[in-house]
């Protein structure tokens, strides 16, 4: 996420290592260091589009919104657990694709640069496998699935 408003939301959830996290909309105006809106008090506000400034912060990080109370005033969100379809050659190994990389980049809240860097290989060839140019060697695949498992990325393990 780009620097903004709601960046120091984005960081707060990006830190949590809950699944589910609730925070009452003081709260979040402390944390973002100013007010929020008052369409922030309508439960459209709240949505998990895409394009909406506000709720880049939260999905970026993970979450999606999964209950609002606005009585309350308080927001809960709870961490999306991906699932990946895993294909596997003849032997079990994993067949890495786009999907698949991307999401253990992102799990470890990496940029592609940084990616590149754990894995010994450029960033141009993290970008092409994440887009679907080419597709790793077998022996990457198994870099990739040891890095995986020291990140604790869980994507249908045999």
């Amino acid at each position: 996420m780009k620097d903004g408003k709601y960046r120091p939301l984005y960081e707060h959830l990006r830190q949590s290592d809950k699944d589910e996290l609730t925070l009452t909309l003081a709260a979040i105006k402390r944390l973002i260091g100013g007010s929020l809106p008052d369409s922030a008090l309508e439960r459209s506000w709240w949505s998990n589009r895409q394009n909406a400034l506000q709720a880049s912060a939260w999905m970026e990080a993970g979450y999606r919104v999964a209950q609002l109370d606005l009585n309350k005033k308080r927001v809960t969100f709870r961490r999306l657990r991906p699932t990946y379809n895993v294909r596997r050659d003849e032997s079990g190994a994993v067949l890495w694709d786009t999907n698949l990389i991307r999401g253990l980049r992102q799990h470890m809240g990496l940029t592609q640069g940084q990616f590149a860097e754990v894995l010994g290989v450029r960033q141009q060839t993290v970008s092409e496998w994440e887009i679907g140019l080419y597709a790793p060697t077998r022996a990457t695949g198994k870099h990739l699935a040891l890095v995986a498992e020291r990140a604790e990325f869980t994507y249908g393990k045999k």
